[in-house]
């Protein structure tokens, strides 16, 4: 399997085509970066790579979107969009793109922060009276508050309870509101990511947790993401489509 691997110079990007060399019956089909300068061995610009591939991986920015969306509907080449942080616009063009081919989407790359997600809407359905909060830890130099995999499990959790409203830390006195899903962001150090999801029920408490200890682990799971779309329809996928498999 050939794959595209966008945004090949950051973190994840050299994770990823690291993680794809090493793996037998996969190959970077090319490496595109925009900050590319001469010597990279990566295409500044996806629209100046006609490489043959059979899927594409984003692990740039959201600012990428549209010309991520353009080049893969343009080609009819399944996408991975494995950044967070996109705008109602950009996820419409994400949403538009899926019409004509198949598109995995998840702000968390990880398979346990999906189990995570399905064990939050279920503790959620099981005690409709609970307070809920959520925690997210991550390293100094992120960028979007709250992460995408936070506003990701307190969607999930809305599934069950509909009414929910979510509110981003706390800036003034008062009482929450028994609706509110409170989402606190931390930001320290070198922190990977850590998300826990506390569920107090007044005479007891369950709390969720899933702490990532090495990058490699989304890139393991955007790989899974890719092997996953060749062949599917076109359509819009995430991780629960991928945990179905699993368990068949």
């Amino acid at each position: 399997m050939d794959i595209i691997v966008n945004g090949a110079l950051g973190r994840m990007g050299r994770t990823l085509t690291e993680m794809i060399d090493a793996e037998d019956g996969l190959r970077v089909a090319a490496r595109v970066d925009q900050n590319a300068a001469p010597g990279d061995g990566c295409f500044g610009s996806l629209f100046d790579c006609d490489a043959p591939a059979d899927a594409l991986i984003d692990f740039s920015n959201h600012a990428a979107t549209a010309a991520v969306m353009d080049y893969c509907a343009a080609r009819s080449l399944p996408a991975v969009i494995a950044t967070t942080g996109q705008t109602e616009a950009e996820l419409a063009l994400i949403r538009g793109a899926a019409e004509t081919i198949p598109v995995f989407l998840s702000a968390n790359m990880s398979i346990g922060v999906a189990l995570l997600a399905e064990l939050a809407k279920k503790a959620a359905s099981v005690f409709p009276e609970a307070d809920i909060e959520i925690i997210e830890r991550h390293h100094n130099r992120k960028l979007d508050v709250p992460s995408g995999t936070a506003l990701l499990l307190a969607r999930r959790i809305r599934e069950a309870r509909p009414e929910a409203e979510f509110v981003v830390g706390r800036h003034e006195n008062g009482r929450r509101a028994k609706h509110e899903i409170g989402i606190h962001s931390l930001r320290y150090g070198g922190e990977v990511g850590t998300h826990e999801i506390i569920i107090a029920a007044g005479s007891e408490t369950i709390t969720l947790k899933h702490e990532a200890e090495d990058r490699a682990l989304f890139a393991r799971g955007a790989i899974a993401a890719a092997r996953f779309l060749p062949g599917r329809a076109p359509g819009l996928y995430d991780m629960r489509h991928l945990i179905a498999q699993e368990g068949n």
